[in-house]
């Protein structure tokens, strides 16, 4: 079993199911972040994570609630073809809500460093060591082509950690069927205004402001 996957923006001829019950549902809300915007400065400074969070993630959240209420109506009239027509839609905006709301939290003032417990334990068994594992996790985020994601999933149906690229938005569970446990955005306005497109810098500085409680909580939540 390999520890990668790589998903493209071509797999998204495939259809996903509508986020939520459509026939009674809330709309979708722009989470809280759990710390302030310029908490994670130096490594991510304010000025990005006010520009990422409020208003590309709260663009997500709104086409997302458009979608859906465009799939309301489809679904009520019968109507396949427009049902069809806004899967590109439901997937790119339901994936960009999913993908932010999990990144948040993966990110803390208090981050950085290496996890513990179960999960270092899973890390050494599935790529030899940490060092090797961070090597590797940031080399595909770094060769990710145009936007997209970096992400650390648990394969549940194995039992084990895989690296994984997806391109845009596309969300992990929902293209791949790994379970999300760490999630790094290398999209542009991820770093563009600190870091002015230089990648690797990017990257370099994220790994300062990782959430490693977060990432451990989420690993011991999905092997039950």
């Amino acid at each position: 079993l390999l520890p990668f996957v790589f998903c493209s923006s071509r797999s998204s001829a495939k259809l996903i199911a509508p986020l939520g019950c459509l026939a009674s549902r809330q709309k979708h809300t722009l989470p809280d972040l759990p710390y302030d915007y310029g908490a994670l400065e130096p490594h991510i400074n304010a000025e990005i994570m006010q520009l990422h969070h409020s208003k590309h993630h709260a663009t997500y959240v709104n086409n997302l609630n458009v979608a859906e209420e465009k799939y309301k109506e489809a679904l009520s009239k019968g109507d396949v073809t427009a049902q069809v027509s806004l899967q590109p839609a439901l997937r790119f905006n339901g994936g960009g809500h999913i993908n932010h709301t999990i990144f948040w939290t993966n990110l803390s003032p208090n981050g950085g460093g290496e996890p513990k417990g179960e999960l270092m334990e899973a890390i050494k068994r599935d790529f030899g060591s940490f060092a090797n594992f961070k090597e590797k996790l940031t080399a595909v985020s770094v060769g990710v082509q145009g936007s997209g994601w970096g992400w650390l999933g648990y394969n549940k149906e194995h039992g084990r950690l895989q690296i994984a690229a997806c391109a845009n938005q596309d969300p992990l569970q929902g293209t791949t069927g790994l379970i999300p446990l760490l999630g790094i955005d290398v999209w542009e306005h991820a770093y563009y205004l600190q870091y002015k497109n230089v990648r690797p810098d990017y990257l370099k500085a994220i790994w300062n402001v990782i959430n490693w409680e977060n990432v451990s909580s989420r690993y011991t939540a999905c092997k039950k």
